[in-house]
């Protein structure tokens, strides 16, 4: 049995972005369904028989009409084929409040064939055309539903967090003793563990959220553990595989050194007890490139434009967003012409940011090579040496300072 599992697909995402002549769209939406695709065709062409889609198929809990019709055009896609396609809820899925559907719920409404919805934690057990496997779903989980119980109502924000990690590590623990050990089973869930590593610019609200133990996630009845909400994808367990799959496209700069994809597991479905996973790999998507080119302007540069122009035809910048940051001198931050870099940055396909950060003066006055924590008698004469002061006038500057340290002595600790 062929698993696929990605999740964050966050269809929505439009930053760094620019109008698609052809779509009548912007291109970022076009980058983040272009990745889906590959996921899509990729699952096809290999005939799997489970997609997972772990959360957050949305970047909004209100996505446009265009957006749902992008996503369901591809999940029907994959119905069509009879594969198995299971979406879990995140929190970009979820609403505020308790009442109001979810962004999936359409699914259920409508009742497509192939097609399965979990927004509350439950055990399902789904036929595939390579035989049943049972998943038990884990979705976000809102704190609002916690809150509106007296019992949680009073609860500090930290005290509340362990109340509902408690909860649900309790419920999670009886469903799986309720699982079928003559059958696979994957939990899926969209929530933050203790061992994930963010990368994203944005705050993924650790510390906020509740935060689960990994140990309690990775029950020996499990075969595999698919979760969502973390965009880096990573590996946190061997036995069973806890595994984020990660976003199948980057979000921002944070992200740019992460590579984007989606995850293939081979399970096998003979009732035994060891381990069902017979493979494991990650697949990388074409997804569109971030690059930050760092370069900082010395004193002894001649010609600073030209030192960023070259340190720009180091890097491959055809169709990747591109943010280009200078370190410069107050005194030679005028020399940097913003329009010659620009135009060196035609080919991208996003010019993020053209930043001049300016480097204090004081830091340097001291020269290269002396700290700024040394003896003022030093500094002043390594000061002096830097302006090239001839030594009879440099002699009768150093007997001021002295004199004038004398007459003011510093503060003692």
């Amino acid at each position: 049995m062929l698993v696929i599992h990605t999740a964050d697909i966050h269809i929505g995402v439009e930053n760094y972005s620019r109008p698609d002549p052809e779509s009548r769209t912007s291109s970022r939406l076009q980058d983040f369904l272009t990745s889906f695709d590959e996921l899509v065709d990729y699952a096809i062409d290999e005939k799997a028989d489970l997609v997972l889609v772990c959360g957050d198929a949305y970047k909004s809990r209100n996505p446009t009409q265009t957006h749902q019709r992008e996503f369901v055009k591809r999940i029907s896609k994959l119905a069509q084929k009879g594969i198995q396609v299971f979406l879990l809820a995140g929190n970009h899925d979820s609403p505020n409040v308790p009442g109001p559907a979810t962004t999936l719920d359409i699914f259920s409404t409508l009742e497509i064939e192939n097609v399965h919805v979990a927004s509350e934690l439950k055990t399902e057990v789904i036929k595939t055309a390579n035989g049943n496997i049972q998943i038990i779903s884990l979705p976000w989980v809102r704190k609002g539903d916690f809150m509106s119980l007296s019992e949680y109502n009073q609860l500090s924000n930290e005290n509340l967090n362990k109340a509902i990690e408690k909860k649900l590590i309790e419920d999670l623990n009886t469903e799986i003793g309720n699982l079928d050990s003559s059958m696979p089973s994957i939990l899926a869930s969209h929530v933050s563990v203790d061992l994930a590593k963010t990368s994203s610019e944005k705050s993924m609200t650790l510390g906020k959220d509740y935060i689960l133990p990994t140990k309690s996630l990775a029950s020996n009845k499990l075969d595999y553990v698919a979760l969502g909400h973390v965009h880096k994808h990573q590996v946190l367990n061997d036995d069973p595989l806890v595994v984020y799959s990660g976003s199948l496209e980057r979000i921002d700069f944070g992200e740019e050194k992460d590579s984007k994809g989606f995850c293939a597991i081979s399970i096998s479905t003979a009732a035994d007890n060891g381990n069902r996973i017979e493979s494991y790999k990650f697949v990388e998507v074409k997804a569109r490139r971030f690059k930050t080119i760092s370069i900082v302007i010395e004193d002894t540069d001649e010609y600073p434009n030209d030192k960023i122009l070259s340190e720009i035809n180091k890097h491959e910048i055809k169709d990747a967003i591109v943010q280009v940051i200078v370190d410069v001198h107050a005194s030679r931050y005028r020399e940097i012409s913003d329009k010659i870099i620009r135009e060196k940055l035609s080919t991208a396909h996003f010019i993020a940011a053209v930043r001049k950060n300016v480097i204090s003066e004081s830091k340097n006055r001291l020269g290269k090579n002396l700290h700024e924590s040394v003896p003022p008698m030093e500094a002043l004469k390594a000061f002096l040496k830097e302006r090239d002061i001839d030594e009879k006038k440099m002699r009768l500057l150093l007997e001021k300072g002295q004199t004038l340290m004398v007459e003011n002595p510093p503060n003692q600790p």
